[in-house]
């Protein structure tokens, strides 16, 4: 069969290329396309033996085109009609071949129109010589080329520059220093997992301001370069992930389930004794479930911002399953540390700081205190709000005898059957565990990946540091409230300093006022499991968030799901890649005239002692 045959053939591999049409198939003598219908660029690769690592570098592209190692002049033809169709949609083309340099090169070598693409070129250059290299002892460098040659010397030309000029079409070629891979091809899959993500973003930056410049083209962001799908093996860790993750309830697991004797017989021995704590049998092997979890091929994620976020909730949920098997014991505690890190020092300041300037009011009458059944009726009038804006929003309420807080799990409610609280308690509650906590597991349960509901790596403290401003912004965190989150950091800096059970609660009931009550909450709730630094990062997450804020980041997109502050830039890659979509319901507070006042103070760095 002829060229012009095989390319006749497959005319409708052309004639598919329409607006609002995205054309994924396999072509002739071993060739891939993938081609996002309103982006005016393409990737190109041709297959090499031993050469797995640069062909995943061209798969992070909304658009790739892999040739095959047979018929180079089927893709050849292929791409100049290609080329012509693209360009006549967007008024230009760009088409970037990527090939790897010899073994032992550590030099970038962008050959290109530098004179007619010098922003683009630039820009791509910068970003070369930003990715990560110098502490692996290796000394990476980029020189952009004036040159006809695009390829290789030992490659043939994929066509000829004024034919492909002639057609609208602009190509660039990108020599990639094999850096990520040793002399035999082995490659390192922990650096390459950086210099991949690294890599991918240069080339979108770069092609984005050749599209900006050069092009009809609406996009708006580089980000939405990216990919546009999340493919189906990627769909599945997800769930798998998400069902690991799911199969136990960790804090509920680390809760004892005696709180309440343990309270009694430290209150009847004048604070000297207090008993072992008894936890629930574990519904789960942590071994099995870590064997599931490391079956799962994470490596193999060609979308890098994905591969980094699922890289990180497996070592989460590794720590965590560790934790599990350790609870009792020391080895706890220094696997929380290893979870919820040390107390920076200027969140310890700022707590002893409140402590320091807000004494506790013990004034509220018993009869205005409100049980766990009152508390019930609030929640339920707050997820009949969020029913008006989704129907089908469904929240679950426990009132338990064997939970020792106030929590929301898997976006359902638990009650402590014994808990009391103020009306405004109730209020700051309600804001925080069901504004904050269930909204956004609901909100995550929307999106495609399941895992905005569970919880991405490192999400507690973003949440809780919204919990804490929702609060705030909604009128009801209190004096009382503000001196718990800094007693809960004083009380981990204390247990990371060695204290005892009966120093903690001293140290909060006698030296910082505490009545007996609270003082024994914040010190049950440290030393469960073992040791659990968990309550540190309330306080932490909010100044982490004021600072954040304050910086221009922007709290709606926070709603979205569960996820850290840190991986805020990556659910924005994702968002507008139309992978994510923003929440679907929103809190109350949002709607009140105090909001905007208020925001703008906490954006404006209010004091944390302030904000009651």
């Amino acid at each position: 069969m002829s060229t012009t045959h095989s390319i006749l053939d497959d005319k409708s591999i052309l004639d598919d290329l329409e607006p609002g049409k995205r054309t994924v198939r396999s072509l002739p003598h071993g060739g891939f396309l993938f081609l996002e219908h309103d982006v005016p660029s393409l990737l190109i690769y041709r297959k090499k033996p031993e050469d797995d690592a640069t062909l995943r570098l061209a798969r992070t592209s909304a658009s790739y085109l892999i040739i095959g190692e047979d018929n180079f002049d089927y893709f050849r033809h292929f791409l100049v009609e290609l080329t012509e169709k693209m360009a006549a949609r967007f008024g230009s083309f760009i088409l970037i071949e990527i090939y790897s340099g010899k073994t032992g090169s550590t030099e970038f070598v962008i050959k290109g129109p530098s004179h007619k693409l010098p922003a683009s070129l630039n820009v791509l250059a910068t970003e070369f010589e930003k990715i990560d290299s110098r502490r692996y002892d290796v000394r990476l460098t980029t020189r952009i080329e004036q040159t006809k040659e695009r390829q290789l010397k030992e490659s043939e030309p994929l066509f000829d520059i004024e034919e492909i000029k002639e057609r609208g079409g602009t190509l660039v070629g990108i020599e990639i220093p094999p850096v990520y891979r040793d002399s035999k091809g082995h490659v390192y899959p922990l650096y390459f997992k950086s210099f991949r993500e690294s890599f991918a973003q240069a080339v979108q930056q770069a092609i984005f301001e050749f599209i900006r410049v050069q092009t009809s083209s609406k996009i708006s962001s580089y980000n939405a370069l990216g990919k546009r799908e999340i493919h189906e093996e990627v769909l599945k860790i997800d769930k798998q992930i998400t069902a690991i993750q799911s199969s136990y309830q960790f804090l509920l697991l680390v809760a004892p389930v005696n709180i309440q004797s343990l309270r009694d017989r430290f209150f009847e021995t004048n604070f000297q004794e207090i008993n072992s704590y008894h936890y629930r049998l574990l519904p789960i092997d942590p071994d099995i479930l870590k064997r599931r979890l490391y079956n799962l091929r994470i490596d193999e994620i060609d979308d890098p911002a994905l591969a980094y976020l699922y890289d990180q909730k497996r070592e989460e949920i590794d720590q965590e399953l560790t934790m599990l098997k350790e609870r009792g014991s020391r080895n706890f505690f220094y696997s929380s540390i290893r979870l919820h890190k040390d107390v920076p020092k200027n969140i310890l300041a700022q707590a002893k700081l409140i402590l320091e300037n807000i004494p506790e009011n013990q004034s509220s009458a018993e009869e205005n205190l409100l049980d766990a059944h009152d508390f019930k009726k609030l929640a339920e009038e707050e997820f009949e709000y969020f029913k008006e804006q989704s129907p089908d929003y469904n929240g679950t309420i426990h009132i338990r005898k064997d939970v020792n807080i106030i929590m929301v799990s898997q976006g359902e409610l638990y009650l402590p059957e014994d808990y009391k609280m103020s009306p405004q308690e109730a209020q700051a509650l309600i804001q925080h565990e069901i504004g904050t906590h269930a909204l956004t597991y609901y909100n995550g349960s929307r999106q495609t990946l399941s895992q905005l509901a569970a919880g991405f790596a490192d999400y507690d403290a973003t949440q809780e540091g919204m919990a804490v401003l929702a609060e705030y912004l909604g009128g009801g965190l209190s004096g009382n409230r503000l001196r718990i989150l800094a007693g809960r950091v004083v009380a981990g800096a204390a247990l990371i300093d060695g204290a005892d059970f009966k120093s903690m609660f001293n140290l909060l009931h006698f030296e910082y006022g505490f009545a007996k009550e609270r003082a024994f909450n914040i010190t049950s709730r440290m030393f469960q499991g073992g040791g659990f630094l968990k309550d540190i990062i309330y306080l932490k997450g909010l100044v982490e968030l004021q600072e954040y804020l304050g910086g221009g980041g922007e709290l709606e997109p926070l709603l979205a799901g569960k996820y850290s502050i840190k991986h805020a830039p990556l659910i924005k890659n994702l968002t507008e890649r139309n992978l994510l979509k923003p929440a679907t319901i929103k809190p109350r507070y949002l709607k009140t005239k105090e909001f905007q006042p208020k925001m703008r103070a906490f954006k404006e760095g209010i004091a944390l002692s302030k904000m009651i």
